[in-house]
């Protein structure tokens, strides 16, 4: 599982460290002693984001966090109108998070990879990758 953040923070220094210490004892063996000193502590007050799960490889889940006012940007492959059914897409997606039933086709953002394998066999190259 990872978590990737993106946003403003502000850093509150040494403030809340014992706290955090004390809710993650793992940490007093990483940080002996006096090192816990080259710490510091910063608050994420706006982000974006995102959570992605790839623990079970024939489901994975990847959703869109947002913190604060920050709005929700989606990224990955998406379908234009250009598309024809065709449906080459679905036949080399790894997660087959396509759904095929409308034109243009749907990827299911939340199960998608980001490989680009539906991107590069569009004959209408009609997916485009937003970041």
């Amino acid at each position: 599982m990872a978590i990737s953040l993106r946003g403003k923070i502000k850093n509150t220094g040494y403030e809340k460290l014992d706290a955090i210490f004390e809710k993650n004892t793992y940490m007093q063996k990483i940080y002996p002693d006096d090192t816990r000193s080259a710490l510091q502590v910063f608050c994420l007050y706006e982000a974006e984001g995102e959570y992605f799960d790839i623990s079970d490889p024939s489901h994975i889940v990847r959703e869109s966090i947002v913190i604060g006012e920050k709005e929700v940007h989606q990224t990955g492959y998406f379908v234009g109108e250009d598309c024809i059914g065709c449906k080459l897409c679905y036949s080399v997606c790894p997660q087959k998070c396509i759904e095929i039933y409308s034109k243009p086709v749907v990827i299911n953002q939340s199960n998608c990879l980001h490989c680009g394998n539906c991107a590069e066999i569009c004959p209408k190259q009609c997916i485009e990758k937003r970041q």
